[in-house]
């Protein structure tokens, strides 16, 4: 059975950071494409940050140069480093994961940015 169970969300303060984290089982790690998606009320998912099975990454531009995605294939783990948030990247973020074929999101963690 897939899972993938997002951590890590919480309420910050503009301009502060948090590090989501995404623990996987049940299919090939270390092969898979991982992602974070986020959606904030009334807007479309959104992709927010890829990772590759080479380790290479693409991001938003609304993101870039601020947020940071990496992987731990020892861990089956993807995380996910903010920093210097805004309000508007108030969102749910949903971890994403492709691997031959399969398709997987986690349940999503809440990251409000508010004063």
């Amino acid at each position: 059975q897939v899972q993938l169970v997002e951590s890590g969300g919480d309420l910050v303060q503009p301009g502060g950071s948090l590090i989501l984290s995404c623990a996987a089982s049940g299919f090939t790690f270390s092969t898979a494409t991982l992602a974070w998606y986020r959606q904030a009320p009334g807007k479309q998912r959104e992709l927010v940050a890829t990772i590759f099975s080479s380790a290479s990454t693409n991001y938003a531009d609304s993101v870039k140069g601020r947020f940071t995605i990496s992987r731990d294939n020892a861990k089956k783990t993807v995380y996910l480093q903010m920093l210097r948030l805004k309000p508007e990247d108030t969102a749910v973020y949903y971890c994403h994961a492709e691997n031959y074929g399969g398709v997987y999101w986690g349940q999503g963690t809440q990251v409000t940015v508010s004063s």
